[in-house]
């Protein structure tokens, strides 16, 4: 079995890589850039697995099609954040999307391919508006996003969308791909390198600085190596075209600060909440940050149903203890490479 994982140098994709790697499997992984991808090399590897890395740009279709040709299974991670954007249909929308349908066109003329499992984003799921303290399932989508209200929820859900079209159009020309899509939320969880601090893992990061204070969040995290696992695992199990939530816990900011000083109480982990007013006004100044985004999770939570998840992919996540102290060991060891 050759394994394509998209996106290979991310977060996700490289714990995908690695986990598959530890189980003997053969792997082709795509990346943007190929110097920048050479820590995937140093990945632990069982006697029986090969790694294979190509450079891959999902708006090139021509390059799509090379990297899927002789592959059976993709697992499509390959995404766009939104970190520092500034013209989302561009950098966010666009990308997801037409990626997206240049892996499905590949697909279809590549008929070794047989299983698809796509990694799309609780984002795809929960609504732009909801009521606080709503509880969203697998049965739920992002139905009401727009470019300006809500572009990555806009993004994933499209490109989830347009993926399960074209595999129903495949099974109605009686050509048979087995669909899994996985929806994590945030992301925490060791890293790899550098790059993989700049997505969910910048939450965690903030509690490693010098201010002293959090922000009224709720976060909703999952272990970056139950993502990888609930991945590898879906290739054989769950439902044909089911919908799976990864996510372990819901934790306000301060409520985490809390937990840090008790997995690692020899530093004093931030718990006090800005409040509201002077968040919104350090969003106006600040680079990555708005006063829309600050407002529209300030004070505000959602909760996830995973039951399915556990049951279907016979799964059992990780502590939060254990997730928050290897996350920022991770760090800390990273930092003193860097």
């Amino acid at each position: 079995m050759v394994v394509l994982v998209t996106g290979a140098a991310g977060f996700i994709g490289s714990h995908v890589v690695q986990l598959l790697l530890s189980e003997g499997n053969d792997v082709r992984a795509t990346v943007r850039n190929l110097e920048n991808a050479q820590f995937l090399k140093s990945l632990s590897q069982n006697d029986r697995s090969s790694l294979e890395l190509v450079e891959m740009d999902l708006l090139e279709s021509e390059s799509v099609h090379n990297a899927v040709e002789g592959c059976d299974t993709i697992i499509h991670c390959a995404a766009s954040l939104m970190v520092g954007v500034k013209d989302a249909q561009k950098d966010v929308v666009e990308p997801s999307v037409t990626g997206t349908l240049n892996l499905c066109k590949a697909v279809r003329q590549n008929e070794s391919i047989h299983t698809i499992i796509h990694t799309s984003s609780v984002a795809a799921i929960r609504r732009t508006q909801y009521e606080n303290g709503q509880t969203f399932t697998s049965e739920n989508w992002c139905d009401d996003a727009t470019l300006k209200s809500n572009p990555y929820g806009l993004a994933k859900a499209e490109a989830e969308r347009k993926m399960r079209e074209f595999v129903d159009e495949c099974r109605r020309s009686a050509r048979k791909i087995r669909l899994v899509t996985l929806h994590p939320s945030i992301v925490f969880g060791p890293v790899f390198h550098e790059r993989h601090t700049r997505g969910s893992m910048a939450y965690l990061k903030h509690f490693r600085g010098k201010l002293p204070f959090v922000l009224n969040a709720h976060l909703n995290f999952v272990d970056v190596r139950d993502v990888a696992e609930a991945h590898v695992r879906a290739i054989k199990y769950g439902e044909d075209g089911g919908r799976y939530i990864l996510h372990k816990a819901g934790l306000w900011m301060n409520e985490l600060g809390t937990k840090l000083r008790e997995v690692l109480p020899e530093r004093k982990w931030p718990v006090t909440r800005l409040p509201t007013v002077f968040a919104i006004l350090m969003a106006a100044f600040h680079p990555k940050l708005t006063v829309q985004q600050v407002r529209s999770y300030t004070g505000r939570h959602v909760n996830y149903d995973i039951q399915n998840t556990e049951n279907m992919l016979e799964m059992k996540f990780l502590s939060i203890e254990e997730t928050l102290t290897d996350s920022m060991k991770s760090l800390e060891e990273l930092s003193r490479k860097v």
